[in-house]
């Protein structure tokens, strides 16, 4: 009969997550709604879980779920009239450039670096950009239905844009900045290929 092992890297990096994700929640409800709207932990958070989740499905699942819990409950709440009771038009181009940016955070940040992450920080942005905003343009009457159209969003975008790579730097700044200091003082919760011996 094999048991089942505790893993306290998992239930860190977890924590971590979660608390950026409620961190994002009481941001919002404090706030003009649109005053912050795209200053956003979403980017960091897929950033976190590519970087330092070793298996896919959780590196992948647990960012997605925090956003999927947080997403869920501003639709019901304060966002109530933007969703559809469940969640918001346009939700799943938002999902997919979520999951290309936990792809980035996999591939760029296997060893966590200022360098690595500002590159990964600019990259998920431009996914974020041009992903997410296909959701706005596409069938949209407020914009034509071609390249001009599309650009034409892009554009409006951009100071939305800004706020979320804002976001996502000063956010990752704290995820990385905290698990690296709990992985110094805990050398036990490095990956295990990354462990001596």
């Amino acid at each position: 009969m094999s048991k089942t092992q505790f893993n306290p890297r998992t239930l860190i990096l977890l924590c971590i997550i979660l608390l950026v994700t409620l961190f994002r929640l009481v941001v919002t409800f404090n706030t003009d709604i649109f005053a912050f709207a795209n200053f956003s932990s979403i980017g960091a958070v897929a950033l976190f879980g590519g970087a330092y989740f070793k298996n896919w499905g959780k590196a992948l699942a647990f960012p997605l779920i925090s956003l999927f819990l947080s997403d869920f409950i501003l639709a019901n709440t304060i966002y109530k009239a933007y969703s559809n009771g469940f969640s918001y038009d346009g939700w799943y181009w938002t999902y997919l450039a979520f999951a290309l940016m936990v792809l980035v955070g996999r591939l760029v940040l296997k060893r966590p670096s200022v360098i690595s992450y500002l590159a990964s920080a600019v990259a998920v942005v431009f996914i974020h950009w041009v992903v997410t905003d296909i959701g706005v343009w596409y069938q949209n009457p407020g914009y034509t239905q071609d390249a001009a159209g599309f650009w034409l969003c892009l554009v409006k975008a951009i100071p939305f844009e800004g706020k979320f790579l804002l976001g996502t730097l000063i956010y990752g700044a704290l995820m990385f900045g905290a698990f690296e200091l709990i992985k110094a003082r805990y050398p036990a919760l490095k990956r295990p290929e990354l462990l001596p011996g």
